[in-house]
C-alpha cells in the first residue's frame, strides 16, 4: 500500500509540472509579428521537457518492477507461513484472495488467540476497576488473608488435636488414634499506607485468625472458633530507620520453621523455638556496608509477660506486670545476598523483671543466636539457639517460668514455700530445598530442654500448668506445592517426644492442608 501511494504520488508531480510549463510555453507562444529566435527558443524548451518526461516515466516503470517483485516475495513468503496449517500432503496453497483450508485454519488460530488476549485484557481491567477497599481515613487500605482447611490424623495422646505442640499421657475418651478437620487456622488482615510524616512513610496492620479458643456450651464447637487478634502494628520507615509500636512479632526470634501445618503457633513453638505475639515499641538502625550487605539493630521495650494462663473476667497484671518494669531486648544482625539469596546471623538479649510472691523475686533473661545459610540457590540451612531463665513467657522452658512446692497448694506462692525461677536450653534447626519455584521439601527438628537440677531441688515440683514438662523434642518434615499464587497445597508429618516427672510419651501427626490465598 505504501509503494501504491509513493508512485501515484510521483507521477501527479509529473503531470503538474508538465501541465504548469505547457501553460507557461502557450502563454508565450509568440504571435505572427514574433522573431523565429523566439519560437526557437520555446520549441528547445520543450523537447527538454519531453526527455524529463521520459526519464521520469522510465524511473518510475524501474520502480514499479520492483515493487512488483517485493509483492511477489511477500506473497511467497505468506504461502509459506499458512503452509504448516494445511492438512498434511497438501501441496499447494490457496492464494490470499481464495483462500482455502490452510488459510481458513490459520484464520481460526488467530482468532483464537485473539480472543485469549481480549478476554485477558478484559480480566486486567476488571481488576483494576474493582470495587477497592475504602477507609474513613481515605488512605490506601490493602485487604488479604488466607483460607486454609487442615486434614489430621494423630497417634497417641497430644495437648492439641488439630496443631499439637507436645504428647500428653491421655484424652478424655482415652483413645490414641484420632482424625479431624480444622479450618481455624484461616487468617484475615488489614494493611494501611497513609502519608509521609517527617519524612517517614507511615503504615499499619492488623492481623486475625481463629485459634482464639471455642464458645461454650456449643454443640460442635470445635469448628466454630473464636477470632483472636494476632498482631496489630504501626510503623514509620525512613530510608535507614524504623520505628514500630504494637502487638508484633519476637523481634529477636525473627525465623521460624516453615510449616502450613502449625499457624495458630509457630511451627516447633514450645520446642526449641522463642516466639511471642506481644505488645511492644523498638526502633531499628540499618547499615549498608556494601550493596550487598547490611547491619541491623534494634531494641526496645516489651509487655512483660511471663507465661501465666489468662483468667476469665478482668485483665490482672503477670508477674511481670507486676513489677511496674517492662521487659528489654535487644538484637544485632548481619545480612549478605549469595546465591541470590540472604546469608544472614543474629544475636540477641532478652530481660524480664518478675515478682511471684511477696518475698519471691526472679530476673528473667534469655541469650539467643540465629542464622541463614544458603549453600547454593536452592539448599538453605537456617535455625536458633538459646539459653535462658524464667523466659516461659517468650516460649522458653517449655512455656514455664518458675517451679514451686505442690506440698503447699492451698498457697503455692507464699512465703515460706519453695520456689525456683527455671533454667532452660534448646533451639531448632532446618534443612530447605527448594527444587522448583513451585515446590520446596523442609525438614525441622527441635528442643527444649529445661534444667532437671530445678526439677530435683524441690520436693514436689510444680508448675502453673496441669503437668510439669520436663523436656520436649519434635521432629517435622513437609512439602508446599504453590501451583498458583494464590493456592497452596502441602503435608506434613511430625513426632514429638515429650518427658514429664516419671514418664515419657510419644506421638505422632499426619497432616494435609490445602489454602487458597487473597
Amino acid at each position: 500500500m505504501s509503494h501504491s501511494t509513493s508512485l501515484s504520488s510521483r507521477l501527479l508531480v509529473v503531470c503538474l509540472v508538465l501541465a504548469g510549463r505547457n501553460g507557461f510555453v502557450v502563454a508565450q507562444q509568440p504571435t505572427p509579428q514574433s522573431s523565429d529566435q523566439t519560437l526557437s527558443q520555446s520549441v528547445e524548451e520543450l523537447r527538454q521537457q519531453v526527455q524529463e518526461l521520459r526519464a521520469a516515466v522510465a524511473e518510475m516503470k524501474t520502480e514499479a518492477s520492483e515493487y512488483r517483485s517485493q509483492s511477489e516475495e511477500l506473497r511467497k513468503e505468506l504461502q509459506k507461513l499458512r503452509a504448516p496449517s494445511a492438512a498434511p500432503g497438501t501441496a499447494a496453497v490457496a492464494s490470499p484472495n481464495e483462500p482455502g483450508a490452510g488459510s481458513s485454519a490459520s484464520t481460526e488460530h488467530r482468532l483464537s488467540g485473539v480472543e485469549e488476549n481480549t478476554q485477558l485484557l478484559a480480566t486486567e481491567v476488571r481488576t483494576q476497576y474493582q470495587t477497592k477497599v475504602e477507609s474513613a481515613s481515605k488512605y490506601r487500605v490493602r485487604l488479604s488473608g488466607l483460607v486454609l482447611m487442615n486434614l489430621f490424623r494423630n497417634s497417641g495422646f497430644v495437648d492439641n488435636q488439630d496443631f499439637p505442640t507436645y504428647a500428653a499421657t491421655g484424652s478424655i475418651y482415652e483413645r490414641r488414634d484420632t482424625f479431624g478437620a480444622t479450618l481455624r487456622q484461616s487468617e484475615l488482615g488489614l494493611e494501611v499506607f497513609g502519608p509521609q510524616i517527617a519524612g517517614a512513610k507511615s503504615s499499619g496492620q492488623i492481623q486475625f485468625d481463629f485459634g482464639g479458643g471455642f464458645p461454650a456450651n456449643t454443640l460442635s464447637g470445635v469448628n466454630t472458633g473464636l477470632v483472636r487478634m494476632r498482631t496489630a502494628s504501626m510503623r514509620l520507615d525512613w530510608e535507614n530507620t524504623s520505628v514500630i509500636a504494637g502487638q508484633d512479632n519476637l523481634f529477636i526470634s525473627p525465623l521460624d520453621p516453615t510449616s502450613i501445618a502449625s499457624l495458630v503457633i509457630p511451627s516447633l513453638g514450645y520446642s526449641g523455638n522463642l516466639w511471642a505475639w506481644t505488645p511492644q515499641l523498638r526502633v531499628e538502625r540499618r547499615f549498608k556496608l556494601a550493596p550487598d550487605q547490611v547491619v541491623s539493630l534494634q531494641g526496645g521495650i516489651l509487655d512483660n509477660v511471663t507465661g501465666e494462663p489468662s483468667q476469665p473476667g478482668n485483665r490482672r497484671p503477670l508477674a511481670g506486670e507486676s513489677t511496674a518494669q517492662p521487659a528489654y531486648a535487644a538484637r544485632a544482625g548481619w545480612t549478605r545476598t549469595i546465591n541470590g539469596r540472604p546469608l544472614a546471623f543474629g544475636a540477641s538479649g532478652y530481660l524480664s523483671r518478675q515478682h511471684w510472691g511477696p518475698t519471691w523475686d526472679a530476673t528473667g533473661w534469655t541469650a539467643a543466636t540465629d542464622w541463614k545459610i544458603p549453600f547454593t540457590s536452592r539448599l538453605e540451612l537456617s535455625g536458633e539457639l538459646f539459653r535462658g531463665l524464667a523466659a516461659g513467657g517468650i516460649g522458653a522452658g517449655i512455656g514455664q517460668s518458675v517451679v514451686f512446692d505442690a506440698n503447699a497448694s492451698s498457697n503455692p506462692l507464699g512465703s515460706k514455700i519453695e520456689f525456683r525461677p527455671l533454667n532452660s536450653v534448646g533451639g531448632w534447626s532446618q534443612l530447605k530445598f527448594i527444587a522448583t519455584p513451585k515446590l520446596e521439601f523442609n525438614g525441622a527438628f527441635g528442643m527444649d530442654s529445661p534444667f532437671s537440677a530445678d526439677f530435683r531441688g524441690i520436693a514436689a515440683p510444680l508448675t502453673y500448668y496441669p503437668r510439669v514438662l520436663t523436656s520436649n523434642r519434635s521432629e517435622m518434615m513437609n512439602f508446599i506445592f504453590r501451583p498458583r499464587s494464590d493456592l497452596l497445597l502441602s503435608g506434613e508429618y511430625r513426632h514429638l517426644r515429650t518427658s514429664q516427672i516419671g514418664v515419657i510419651n510419644d506421638a505422632d501427626q499426619v497432616n494435609l492442608v490445602m489454602g487458597v490465598l487473597f
